[in-house]
């Protein structure tokens, strides 16, 4: 009874946090965390629910006057001759005192639910909006070791069971690598690089992280390499049309135009009309 007890009233807690965070009442928050830390403070959701009330209250929309238009919605200032002037527009700033409270938070959590993987993706996602890369890409290689190391047996909000397993982990994980990759920061292909080392180094089969490894490589001129993890790729599945254009061009980049239009070949082959027909457009110019 004291066990169903103590279950109920985490639930009534979380409830009534999250009716709070509908409403944006930041005050009635911390005294819902409160009541419920005195109540049950070791319960995973609290921890959690400490961690976004922290990371809410970190962010802050503020206006500035930039001469380079900002991302998202501004408005354009003129001057006497009604040419652009500079643009007045919001930018999102975070609280470091806020933001260390949440991460002191989310990491008490891990430690004492190392399973629980909402906890840790929680952490990465506040990470990647803070564009905190270098600990992005710390937790991510942090998850992905450990996550070998239960096999993938997550456990998620409310100590539900984490039902995908291998493929939608390493899913959430190619995600990841999409978004270093977005920035468009070539600084930050090492990152991608050592996060696609670290999942092979556990699932050596993994063709989306020998794609993701060619192309740190392709993209700083080091063909060679990036043609080697390509290969490999090949070999796990000869018909991936996709890895197959991406060879071709790795060739066509290092300036190996018989290899370039033999893979070309492959990729008309095994791809779809749109893949066939990209390939065999190549194929023409590189024969002229």
């Amino acid at each position: 009874m004291i066990l169903i007890s103590k279950i109920g009233l985490s639930q009534d807690y979380q409830s009534e946090f999250q009716k709070y965070c509908e409403k944006s009442d930041s005050l009635n928050q911390l005294i819902t965390l409160k009541k419920w830390e005195s109540e049950n403070p070791n319960d995973p959701e609290l921890f959690t629910s400490y961690f976004n009330y922290h990371f809410m209250k970190s962010r802050q929309e503020v206006l500035s006057l930039t001469t380079d238009q900002p991302s998202g919605e501004s408005l354009v200032l003129k001057d006497s001759l009604n040419k652009n002037a500079g643009f007045l527009g919001s930018q999102i700033h975070y609280s470091e005192v806020e933001l260390k409270k949440g991460f002191a938070k989310i990491d008490e959590g891990i430690n004492l639910y190392p399973n629980r993987l909402d906890m840790r993706f929680g952490k990465i996602y506040v990470l990647g909006q803070i564009r905190d890369w270098a600990n992005f890409t710390t937790e991510i290689i942090k998850t992905i070791e450990y996550s070998a190391k239960i096999n993938n047996k997550w456990t998620w909000t409310n100590d539900e069971k984490f039902n995908g397993g291998e493929k939608e982990f390493l899913l959430n994980i190619q995600t990841y690598q999409l978004q270093l990759y977005n920035t468009g920061n070539d600084d930050l292909l090492r990152n991608m690089r050592e996060i696609a080392n670290k999942v092979l180094e556990f699932y050596p089969n993994h063709v989306e992280s020998l794609s993701n490894l060619s192309i740190t490589y392709l993209l700083v001129g080091e063909y060679d390499k990036g043609i080697e993890a390509l290969l490999r790729a090949e070999k796990i599945n000869p018909k991936d049309y996709i890895v197959l254009g991406n060879i071709a061009q790795g060739y066509k980049l290092k300036g190996d135009k018989s290899k370039a239009i033999e893979y070309y070949q492959k990729t008309a082959e095994f791809g779809d009309e749109r893949a066939k027909e990209y390939a065999e457009q190549q194929i023409f110019e590189l024969k002229q």
